[in-house]
This record gives structure tokens, C-alpha cells and sequence, in this order.
């Protein structure tokens, strides 16, 4: 199981495509999400995409990271259903933690996940909201004591 990472700046075409595929399959197909998942997030220059990818290609699942006011964000977490239950997802975010795990990590959590990303050290830090029709609850992983 390869993590491939790649700068916003330095994505291909292809990659790209295989990125906004799987958001559009979890996001706007499967979780029918009634807001636009492209910003002006992913071609940024601190936006390092994260993903696992099969022989052919095709992104099985994926993240996304990025500097918001100085505190590094994950987002978009997806995993195709037929690749779900294999840690995929798990093994993203453990490579987020060791990358940049000195520092504080955010993210804002569908809420049904709230105790898997408690199981990577992340706890709630605010008030739920929805976003995307969907609830949410923001949470943070405090800094790797040094």
C-alpha cells in the first residue's frame, strides 16, 4: 500500500481527475452533498493531497491538507465504499500525524465519525454545525510534545 503525496502546484492532469472523481462519487453522489466541492483549496501551494491508489490508477481513498490561518487542516477524507473497511483511510491520516503532528492538526469531522478520529488523538473543540447538509463537529489533535 503506496501513499502517493503531491503539492497542489505539482499535480498532473490525470491526478486532478482521479481526485475530483472520488470526491464526486462520496461527496456529491453517495452523500449527496448540496455544496460545491471544488475551492480554491486544491491548486495552493500548501495544499498536499494524500491518496492510495489501485494498479490501474484509480484513487481508492484520499485527503487533503493545508495551512488555514497558520493551523494545518485536513479535509476531504474519502474512500471509495468498495474500499472501505481496509484502513485505507486510517493510513492516510497516520501519515498526516507523522508528517506535521509537531504542530496542532484540525479538521471538521462528519459526526458520525467523531470516535475514529478520537482513536488518532483528535478531540472535539467546538459547537456542531451542518455543512453540506450534513453534521459536523470540529476537532483537533494538539501539537507532538517535543
Amino acid at each position: 500500500m503506496t501513499v502517493v503525496s503531491r503539492n497542489g502546484d505539482r499535480l498532473t492532469a490525470r491526478e486532478v481527475y482521479e481526485i475530483w472523481r472520488i470526491r464526486d462519487v462520496v461527496f456529491s453522489v453517495e452523500q449527496q452533498c448540496t455544496e460545491p466541492d471544488v475551492d480554491d483549496i486544491d491548486l495552493r501551494l500548501d495544499c498536499t493531497h494524500l491518496w492510495i491508489a489501485d494498479d490501474g490508477g484509480t484513487i481508492q481513498s484520499y485527503l487533503r491538507t493545508y495551512l488555514s490561518d497558520g493551523v494545518r487542516k485536513i479535509g476531504r477524507v474519502a474512500t471509495l465504499r468498495e474500499a472501505r473497511g481496509r484502513g485505507l483511510s486510517g493510513t492516510l491520516l497516520r501519515e498526516v500525524i507523522d508528517r506535521w503532528g509537531d504542530d496542532e492538526l484540525r479538521l471538521g469531522a462528519q459526526a458520525h465519525l467523531e470516535d475514529w478520529y478520537a482513536s488518532f488523538g483528535f478531540g472535539a473543540c467546538g459547537e456542531p454545525y451542518i455543512e453540506a447538509g450534513i453534521d459536523h463537529l470540529p476537532m483537533a489533535r494538539p501539537a507532538r510534545a517535543m
